[in-house]
């Protein structure tokens, strides 16, 4: 098996505003995803995320309301993020009908230079994390009735 991404895709019942809102602010990130966020929509500048208290890097690569966001994770403390030392998690949003179809993809995994043991350990981690916590994104963003 390749281990090189993870990609998932689903339907939003909300507009890409909201969607966008919801996948790149802190305030709505933190609401399905982890558990505390520090950062801003600066790219460029790096932040943190929390899960319990296990705590990650965070920086923003790209902001383009309402279509797409991307980030860097998991890169080591005081280095800036690269294609070799960080996962690239990246979310695409296209006008749906009423709602948006949201493409999620994380590369990263074979970057690294890992062997292939830790690369599938770090992939099946991060496939069995976003199993659990996409299907969380759309609910919440169902609450919000406008434009926060």
């Amino acid at each position: 098996m390749e281990y090189a991404s993870i990609e998932r895709e689903i339907y939003v019942d909300a507009s890409p505003e909201i969607v966008f809102e919801v996948v790149s602010r802190p305030e709505h990130v933190r609401q399905w995803w982890p558990d505390e966020t520090d950062y801003t929509l600066v790219p460029g500048e790096a932040g943190r995320i929390s899960f319990g208290d296990k705590s990650e890097t965070f920086t923003v690569v790209d902001v383009r309301p309402p279509r797409s966001f991307a980030f860097r994770w998991t890169h080591p403390e005081g280095e800036a993020a690269a294609a070799d030392n960080s996962f690239l998690v990246t979310f695409d949003l296209t006008p749906k009908g009423a709602g948006t179809l949201l493409r999620m993809s994380e590369t990263g995994f074979r970057e690294r230079g890992w062997t292939e043991a830790v690369a599938e350990e770090a992939w099946r981690d991060h496939v069995s994390g976003w199993d659990f916590f996409l299907p969380r994104l759309a609910p919440y963003a169902g609450t919000l009735a406008v434009r926060p």
